[in-house]
């Protein structure tokens, strides 16, 4: 089993920056891909980013120059790093990880992200 521990949410002012990061413990043999999804209240889920056990990196277009996803040496945490933080960005923003065939089968808890304009 794997767990996930979100943390590094909270209220920042549009244009400021949030780092949050994502403890990863348990079993993680067969973890290849991890990411970011956020979802803001009665909103749809939406994927911000993944990065695979080899360190490729992908973002939703809305991210894209202001997020950077990354993780340590060995993989136990990881990150996403938000700047230019947007009112919009606003939302739970949750950290999961997975093999390639389902990269999203453990999720954390999530964590509250709120930009104020």
């Amino acid at each position: 089993q794997v767990r996930l521990v979100e943390s590094g949410g909270g209220l920042v002012q549009a244009g400021g920056s949030l780092r949050l990061s994502c403890a990863v413990s348990g079993s993680t043999i067969g973890i290849l891909v991890m990411g970011w999804y956020r979802q803001p209240a009665g909103k749809q889920r939406e994927l911000v980013a993944t990065i695979s056990k080899f360190s490729n990196t992908a973002y939703a277009d809305s991210v894209k120059g202001r997020f950077t996803i990354s993780k340590d040496y060995a993989g136990k945490t990881l990150f996403l790093q938000m700047n230019s933080l947007k009112p919009e960005d606003t939302a739970a923003y949750y950290c999961t990880a997975g093999p390639n065939a389902k990269p999203d089968q453990y999720w954390g808890q999530g964590t509250q992200v709120t930009v104020s304009s």
